[in-house]
């Protein structure tokens, strides 16, 4: 099971290939109490057609029935959830919070596509990166960067893309099985590693199955900063 946020980008990647605009929504900052943090992602080619997550449910509901009456036109924008009594019960965001997100919509082209393969290429331990997005003309570049969150001034955002949360499960087990369960609600990609030929049968439902040992696999690269 791949991490939340690698599905996004590899579905994103899948819809610029086929011609399609894609409207990429990114958290920035949070306050109070918030499902997601600053840097989750969600993306869409329609308001039917979505992956991703960004609040667990109320914000993705508003977001999608807003662009289904034709909002978010521009390049990107910044849009606030739960800002203020009214619409926070609307969205019922738990204990009055707000959740302030950036909404790009993108135009299927070469420069579009690199960029997207560079964010893959971060989430999967490659290289971490930095993006960078011009406001509010919404041009857009990533860089070589260790840096990690997500910084916003008046003329750009910055967000630092790294290596998806990844575990590694040795040996399978009703133990493993449980643990795949929660790592795979808490959006991370999951793999399972077992030679064992009694254990060839079994399957981790979610989970990359590799039939080696544990220590080969980390030996072999399968490890990164964010692997448990």
């Amino acid at each position: 099971m791949q991490h939340l946020d690698l599905q996004v980008v590899d579905k994103a990647l899948q819809w610029a290939r086929a011609g399609d605009t894609v409207w990429l929504c990114t958290v920035l900052s949070t306050y109070g109490s918030a499902p997601r943090s600053p840097g989750a992602m969600l993306a869409c080619r329609s308001a039917q057609d979505w992956v991703g997550s960004l609040s667990g449910g109320c914000v993705e509901e508003e977001f999608l029935a807003s662009l289904a009456h034709g909002a978010f036109s521009q390049p990107a924008q910044v849009v606030r959830y739960g800002d203020g009594q009214e619409q926070s019960r609307r969205l019922r965001l738990p204990c009055g919070g707000v959740l302030v997100v950036l909404v790009e919509r993108r135009q299927a082209d070469g420069a579009w596509l690199k960029h997207l393969h560079a964010l893959h290429g971060a989430l999967l331990g490659q290289q971490r990166v930095m993006r960078k997005v011009s406001m509010p003309a919404g041009e857009f570049s990533v860089h070589d960067d260790n840096r990690a969150g997500v910084r916003m001034h008046h003329d750009a955002i910055y967000i630092g893309i790294g290596p998806a949360l990844r575990l590694v499960l040795a040996g399978l087990s009703p133990v493993a099985q449980a643990c795949a369960d929660i790592a795979h609600t808490l959006g991370c990609e999951v793999i399972a590693c077992d030679p064992r030929e009694e254990m060839a049968h079994v399957v981790i439902e979610g989970a990359q199955m590799h039939r080696v040992l544990p220590s080969l696999f980390i030996a072999a690269g399968g490890c990164h900063a964010a692997t448990a």
